[in-house]
């Protein structure tokens, strides 16, 4: 089998390494227009038990990430100066750099090279291979090959992602007031000595502090502003740290002939429910498997989608829902701090009053 990935984030570099692994003879060509340790953002983090749906099938993986990985159990909301502890939610998070240098080791020992500062050029690129899978993410060279269907809507808040060395205990959202509007931080530690912190506002905040209009460094100083209090006097630090809409990416065909969509070329799910790296490795060891169960190309990609849709689907419902409230957080800050905790809480339509009671006994007694 002669096969192209293209895209070396999670999701290709997975795939790379579970498929090698699986078949010695296959010859595998991974791709990536970036530079080697070119990566955008600071820490990813991974909901509930991280990295437990790779302990059965993939122990080597599982035992070389998950030590590497900052967890706590709790959850902080802080609204109008008031921390509510939200107890019983786990996170885990790692640097994004770090974890795809981790995932290089484990396709180098498999005998996988990423070609690095590789982009595709065209897409007669693709041909002759017998499969093309394309983790190149929401910006995708290969879905623009052929017509899957795509659709991209965004979400209508302005976010930036920026690091600083400020440690949290746990992941915290802490939504704040100033004259020109409302904000809210996304942070948490990834590494002992960093943390990510990823700022949001809403469109009209946003145009009226006039960050159209900042360059890098005005734009630090005025978030640092805003959040003094959770940074304690600590600096952000920015790795391409501009600000962005959220880009909900989805596909109405997952596969076209021998090219099939994995990860964020697929589809997005919402940053804020924590689940897009742990997607782009399901999403590998879903097709791994339906390649290794099916002896032709086109049914192993149905069987792919066939398996792994509904699951993908429940979730992407879920984000989007949670997306939704964060579009609209303004609104929500007229509650009090615990109503607002609550709110938040239950965003996504995944956790209810009475599954709240079981994982968040403390929170929910209060």
């Amino acid at each position: 089998m002669n096969v192209l990935i293209a895209g070396a984030g999670p999701a290709g570099l997975y795939f790379a390494y579970l498929a090698k692994r699986a078949n010695p003879g296959w010859r595998i060509r991974v791709l990536e227009q970036n530079p080697v340790d070119a990566t955008f953002g600071f820490g990813v983090v991974f909901s509930d038990k991280a990295l437990e749906f790779l302990r059965t099938d993939d122990p080597a993986t599982y035992e070389l990430i998950t030590p590497q990985m900052q967890s706590w159990t709790d959850l902080t909301v802080v609204h109008r100066g008031a921390p509510v502890v939200i107890d019983g939610i786990g996170f885990a998070a790692i640097g994004r750099l770090h974890l795809l240098r981790l995932l290089r080791q484990q396709a180098a020992s498999v005998d996988i090279r990423v070609e690095f500062e590789r982009p595709l050029g065209s897409a007669g690129e693709l041909d002759g291979y017998d499969l093309v899978v394309a983790a190149d993410g929401a910006n995708s060279s290969v879905r623009r090959s052929a017509d899957f269907g795509a659709r991209i809507t965004h979400c209508t808040n302005k976010f930036a992602w920026f690091g600083t060395h400020k440690r949290y205990e746990t992941l915290t959202q802490t939504f704040v007031r100033n004259r020109h509007g409302c904000f809210n931080a996304h942070h948490y530690r990834h590494a002992p000595d960093m943390s990510t912190f990823v700022a949001e506002c809403d469109a009209q905040t946003w145009e009226r502090a006039g960050f159209a209009g900042m360059d890098e460094a005005q734009t630090i100083a005025y978030l640092e502003r805003v959040y003094t209090e959770p940074l304690a006097g600590e600096r952000l630090l920015s790795n391409k740290s501009i600000w962005r809409n959220f880009p909900n990416v989805r596909n109405d065909r997952w596969s076209i002939g021998n090219r099939v969509l994995i990860g964020d070329a697929l589809r997005t799910a919402h940053f804020s429910i924590g689940s897009g790296t742990r997607l782009a490795m399901e999403d590998a060891i879903a097709l791994n498997k339906a390649l290794g169960e099916q002896p032709h190309i086109r049914d192993a990609l149905q069987a792919f989608e066939a398996a792994r849709r509904p699951i993908v689907e429940k979730l992407v419902a879920a984000a989007d829902a949670s997306g939704a409230w964060y579009d609209r957080f303004p609104e929500h800050m007229n509650l009090s701090p615990r109503d607002f905790a609550w709110s938040y809480i239950q965003r996504s339509g995944r956790i209810d009053p009475k599954r709240l009671a079981r994982t968040s006994p403390h929170f929910a007694r209060t």
